[in-house]
């Protein structure tokens, strides 16, 4: 489930693109923290913890506790900028979470049991087909990842999203369809050993029928060698 991370925060009174800019030449990325009914607050943040916590991974899916001055404040990001060129972070949007707050997220998808599916052994390849996946939970439910057992697929054979069980406390973002997470991909060259093995038995039906006539002929020929019965006396 959730793991709470903390950063910490300076008030940024300040606003608009020149303040912004001093805040990035001081080392500091500019950010907002809006929602609950609230209004936003302008904030900064250290430059390089930042960028660690965006570089670990799941930065969107994770709450933090955001220390602003001294005083707390649970949020979740929601959105963040990097420099097309530099690729460092230029801004951060952070979602205030109210007290039993439900928000929707995006998380990865993990397969399970690969190495055992039926279609692996077989020479398959896994195809992730959806990476990630949509779900509604409360802050405090937003699971890490979506694990799937894919350890009964064959080759030809997919998961989709209806066989995942979820965790407690969370649910699918309404699909318009069963969207399909994973399939077996066959080996090269599968499909035309599977056609050449569906065509050797009709091809070995004609054989054999043309053997049966020849068996059939040995039967006269073993009558003519039989004695003739001698005639009955009058």
């Amino acid at each position: 489930m959730a793991t709470v991370k903390e950063l910490k925060a300076t008030a940024r009174p300040s606003v608009g693109k020149g303040a912004a800019r001093a805040e990035r030449r001081a080392g500091r990325v500019p950010a907002v923290i809006y929602g609950d009914n609230k209004p936003p607050v302008t904030i900064s943040l250290e430059d390089r913890e930042l960028r660690l916590r965006i570089l670990a991974g799941r930065f969107l899916t994770t709450v933090v506790d955001l220390d602003l001055d001294g005083t707390k404040h649970r949020v979740i990001p929601r959105d963040f900028h990097l420099d097309p060129v530099r690729d460092f972070p230029v801004h951060v949007d952070f979602l205030r979470l109210g007290e039993g707050a439900t928000i929707r997220v995006s998380v990865p998808l993990h397969l399970k049991n690969s190495e055992t599916a039926p279609g692996v052994k077989r020479g398959g390849t896994v195809n992730i087909v959806t990476h990630t996946v949509d779900l509604e939970a409360e802050a405090d439910s937003i699971p890490q990842f979506i694990e799937a057992d894919i350890g009964t697929l064959d080759i030809g054979t997919s998961l989709h999203l209806s066989d995942v069980v979820l965790p407690k406390g969370v649910k699918l973002v309404a699909a318009r369809e069963d969207v399909t997470l994973v399939t077996i991909v066959p080996p090269s060259g599968f499909n035309e050993e599977q056609k050449a093995a569906a065509g050797a038995p009709a091809a070995a039906a004609p054989a054999a029928a043309a053997k049966a006539p020849a068996a059939g002929a040995k039967a006269p020929a073993a009558a003519a060698k039989a004695p003739a019965a001698p005639a009955k006396k009058k």
